[in-house]
């Protein structure tokens, strides 16, 4: 009978720990598309648009201190005008509160316009309805709640 070598070495198992790990994986992936399932479009109908012309301009505001600044704006879009109503989706938003300025570029020079003394001479607006009086309205006037389920909100152009 041979004899069995005594220095023989068992492999060790680099596998051992390989249910472990998937199963640690498999928790983590699936907690994953709980996080996006926070997530919410908040969704920007502008309406009473005066003329086809030119482009409506969309800025998004999260925080109070930004608003209605175009550097601090969370996100913006720019929408050709095709009929008297245009819109916008912001998708993938935190629940929270938001406020929307929108202007209407008629001439399309990317720039709201304004005249003497800063008075606008091109259509504008903001959420919730809120009205500008010698200035912009708060973000407290402008802001609507976004949940989980998303928004639809209307904003009404001034001219």
């Amino acid at each position: 009978m041979p004899k069995a070598k005594a220095d023989a070495v068992v492999p060790d198992r680099p596998f051992r720990f390989l249910p472990t790990r998937l199963i640690l994986w498999l928790a983590l992936l699936s907690v994953i598309p709980a996080f996006d399932a926070a997530a919410a479009d908040l969704r920007v109908v502008v309406d009473a648009l005066r003329s086809v012309k030119g482009d409506v301009r969309f800025a998004l505001y999260d925080r109070a201190e930004a608003f209605p600044d175009d550097d601090g704006k969370l996100a913006g879009q720019t929408v050709a005008v095709i009929g008297n109503q245009v819109e916008a989706r912001f998708a993938g938003l935190n629940p929270g509160d938001y406020a929307v300025a929108v202007f209407h570029d008629e001439n399309g020079n990317g720039e709201f316009d304004q005249g003497l003394f800063g008075i606008p001479l091109e259509g504008y607006g903001f959420s919730n309805g809120a009205r500008a009086f010698l200035g912009p309205p708060d973000f407290a006037e402008a802001k609507v709640r976004l949940g989980t389920k998303g928004a639809a909100i209307t904003i009404l152009i001034d001219y």
